[in-house]
Parts: structure tokens; C-alpha cells; sequence
């Protein structure tokens, strides 16, 4: 028993593998790549689709696993190898986000929207996107060969297996039915959509990001406005806003009696899908700056794509045609809160014995942003947006006696505000709001 538990004990859970054996063994695992690669190759300058995009992505993807499962990325002879197949992975992502751009763009209706000479720059703008990225794909691709030959990767030849490859699948659905009858609840959900939608452009309004010739300064420009973290929430605040578009309004009546909801998806998707290639283009550049990583091998790698060229897309291009595209629909999303919305005013008085302190705020500010659309709090004539704790313990700080608060908004949470008050605005503990507050009590 003791000598068997020994034995196990001393199993090593991890083995080297020689250098040499791990290059048979890539031979096999990055087969579908090199074949995929010699394929695209063979087709001259056509564009490369989104099905082919989506391949090569997957193929990159599998090798990179496979890469980092042995440790790849930190041993020497395989580390290049291994930051040429990231890149690629990266590359092709951002292929993907702007070519599927480019087969939906017309379906969108922005062009009609904006008019002939915006459409056609943003048109501009999308082509030198898809030119840039897949020039560099191929540059990378090459490389990658080059690459796989010098450390002594059998690499396959016959591109036939990857041939042309077909459409993508239609994706078939039902029309959504369930619940079509609760307009009420729609227009809520509209007026929702359209509300974060101005929080949209209002957050890339304040981003600092402005189109620049300077390499130098669009270096600048992006390491303060626009690291790989920033692009993350960019992109996604604008997916959030498409997928509460498409969860609520997606297929209901009020999308096919009104024009302008489609149109403002429109808007929407265009502008994520420039942000997704940003946040690719981004991510590979601080990659390659990384103090981890191989100082020669950063090198090759800023050799095969040029920094600043990847800097100019993203700001001069990818950036400005996404901001531009969200600040032009804008306009629609005014136009659309107060079409679905019931505004109002309402003023309480707070009852004995509650002031406006940090809880009861906090409850005001959780009301508004249950309901999602925007609310001004009016004290002593004094206003202040009631979905920022900040701005109303500002508010509320500066006017410490005042006994009544006056609410403007649409009708459904200032209904839900004055109830709140008049409760005793949960000073008496949650347990004690009305029934129809319960969502403050999860």
C-alpha cells in the first residue's frame, strides 16, 4: 500500500517535450492553416469572404490552442511561430467584424439616412478597413510559412482540399408572437433603448479620440483614449445596446409599424462592428509592446505590419467612421424617447421625518435606472440627472432643508418615484415599499 501510494506519488504531472518531436507534432496540428493559406493564396486579390475569414480563424484558433497547451509562447525556438499565429487569429476576427459590415451595410438604410456623400465615405472608410486588414493577414500568412520552414515544420502543399468555399447557412426563425399584444410594454422598452443610445454617444463624445495625421500623436491619441481596456467597453456598451434592442423590439409590432427602430439598429450594428475590429486591431498592438514578450521578436513582428499604419486605421478609420456612424443616428433616437414616452412632472412632498440622505437617494437612483429612460430631480429650482447618485447627493447636499422634490420624466418611474416617497422612501426598511417596488428589494 505505502510502496503503491509512493509510486503514484512520484508520477510527474508534466513532461518536456523535445523541441524537435513538438515540430512533428505542429506538422499535423497546423495542416488546415497552411492549407487554408496557400488556398486564399491561390485566388490572386479577389476579397476574401466571411466564410473563408471564419476559417481561417478557426484553423489559427485550434493552432494557437494547441501552441499554448505546450507552452509555445515561452520557449525560443517556437515563440515567433506562436505571436504569428495569435496575430492571425486577431486578424482575421477583425476580417470577420467588417466584412460581415460589409454584406449588411446596405440592408441598414444608413445611406438614406445620412445621404449620398456620407454614405459614401463611410463606404470608403469600410473598403480601406477590409483592404488593410486582409493585406496584413497575407503578410502575416507568408510569414507564418517562412516562419514554420526555418524551425523545421513540414509544411503541407496541395491547396485543392481548400477550395472555394460556399455560403454561410441561412438562419430560419418564427416570427415572434408571444406577448406582441403588450405595446405597453414595448414602448417602455423602445424608449429604453433609445435613452442608452444617447448614453452612448454621450460616453464617445467625452472619449477624446479625434482623427490625426501625426503617427506620434495618434500614438498618444490612443495610449490615453483608447487602450485595449477602453476598446472593450466601447464595444461593449454598444453590444449591450444592440442586445437589448434585439431581445425586446426585434420582430415586435411596433418594429414593423415603425421605420425609424430598424434604422437605428442600423446605426447600432454598423458602429459595433467597426468598434469589434478596433478592439482587435488594438489588442495587437499592445501584444507587441509587452515587456514579456521577446524584444526581437516584437521587432519581426512590427517589421511584417507597420505600427503606424495600424494606428492610422484605427483612429483615421475604424474609430472616426464608428463615432460618426452612432452621432448619426443621434437624431433618430431623440426623435424616438419622446414619441414612447408619457413625459411628465410630478412634485412630492417628503414626509415627516425622511431627508434625503444616502439610501433613500440610492432607491431614487435605482428606480430611474430600472426603468432606463431619463429623469431630471428638481430641488429648490436646481436640477440634476436622477439616474447619477453623484449629481442628486450633490443636489440634495447643497439644498439640506428643502421638504419637496419634483420629478420630470415619463410617466412609468415617476410613478414609482412618488410612490417610493411617499412610503417613507424604505427608511422603514425594504420590507415595508409597496409591492410594485419589489424589484428594489432583489
Amino acid at each position: 500500500m505505502g510502496s503503491s501510494a509512493k509510486t503514484m506519488s512520484e508520477i510527474p504531472l508534466e513532461k518536456l517535450v523535445p523541441e524537435d518531436d513538438f515540430a512533428r507534432l505542429l506538422a499535423g496540428a497546423s495542416d488546415g492553416l497552411f492549407l487554408r493559406a496557400r488556398a486564399l493564396f491561390s485566388r490572386g486579390d479577389v476579397h476574401w469572404g466571411k466564410r473563408d475569414l471564419f476559417e481561417l480563424h478557426s484553423e489559427a484558433d485550434e493552432l494557437e490552442v494547441c501552441l499554448d497547451d505546450y507552452g509555445a509562447r515561452w520557449n525560443s525556438r517556437y515563440h515567433f511561430f506562436t505571436e504569428l499565429t495569435a496575430s492571425i487569429r486577431g486578424f482575421s476576427l477583425a476580417g470577420l467584424s467588417l466584412e460581415h459590415l460589409h454584406r449588411r451595410l446596405e440592408g441598414y438604410g444608413i445611406h438614406g439616412h445620412v445621404g449620398t456623400d456620407q454614405g459614401e465615405a463611410l463606404d470608403q472608410g469600410l473598403g480601406r478597413g477590409r483592404d488593410f486588414v486582409q493585406r496584413s493577414l497575407v503578410t502575416l500568412l507568408k510569414g507564418l510559412l517562412e516562419e514554420a520552414s526555418a524551425i523545421g515544420i513540414d509544411v503541407a502543399q496541395d491547396p485543392a482540399v481548400y477550395g472555394p468555399v460556399g455560403p454561410l447557412p441561412v438562419n430560419f426563425r418564427l416570427p415572434r408572437t408571444l406577448g406582441i399584444q403588450d405595446l405597453v410594454d414595448e414602448d417602455q422598452r423602445i424608449a429604453e433603448v433609445a435613452s442608452k443610445y444617447l448614453q452612448a454617444c454621450e460616453m464617445l463624445d467625452q472619449a477624446g479620440l479625434t482623427t490625426c495625421e501625426s503617427a506620434d500623436q495618434r500614438d498618444k491619441i490612443l495610449v490615453k483614449y483608447c487602450r485595449e481596456e477602453h476598446a472593450r467597453v466601447f464595444e461593449a456598451t454598444v453590444h449591450n445596446l444592440q442586445s437589448a434592442y434585439d431581445t425586446h423590439i426585434k420582430n415586435t409590432g411596433r418594429e414593423s409599424s415603425d421605420p425609424r427602430l430598424l434604422l437605428l439598429r442600423g446605426h447600432i450594428s454598423t458602429c459595433l462592428h467597426l468598434l469589434q475590429a478596433v478592439t482587435q486591431l488594438v489588442h495587437f498592438m499592445e501584444r507587441h509592446e509587452s515587456d514579456e514578450r521577446r524584444a526581437e521578436d516584437q521587432e519581426r513582428v512590427i517589421q511584417l505590419i507597420r505600427r503606424e499604419e495600424v494606428t492610422d486605421i484605427v483612429l483615421n478609420t475604424l474609430l472616426e467612421r464608428a463615432l460618426w456612424v452612432l452621432d448619426a443616428g443621434r437624431s433618430l433616437a431623440e426623435e424616438l424617447l419622446p414619441s414612447y414616452t408619457d413625459v411628465r412632472s410630478v412634485t412630492v412632498e417628503l414626509p415627516d421625518g425622511v431627508t434625503l440622505h444616502a439610501r433613500p437617494i440610492a432607491l431614487i437612483v435605482a428606480v430611474v435606472n430600472h426603468h432606463g429612460t431619463p429623469v431630471e430631480i428638481t430641488i429648490s429650482g436646481k436640477q440634476a440627472n436622477a439616474s447619477s447618485i453623484l449629481e442628486v447627493m450633490i443636489l440634495s447636499g447643497s439644498q439640506p432643508d428643502a421638504r419637496k422634490v419634483t420629478f420630470k420624466g415619463d410617466a412609468r418611474p415617476l410613478g414609482d418615484l412618488q410612490e417610493l416617497l411617499e412610503a417613507g422612501a424604505g427608511e422603514q426598511g425594504l420590507a415595508h415599499l409597496p409591492e410594485n417596488l419589489g424589484y428594489l428589494r432583489d
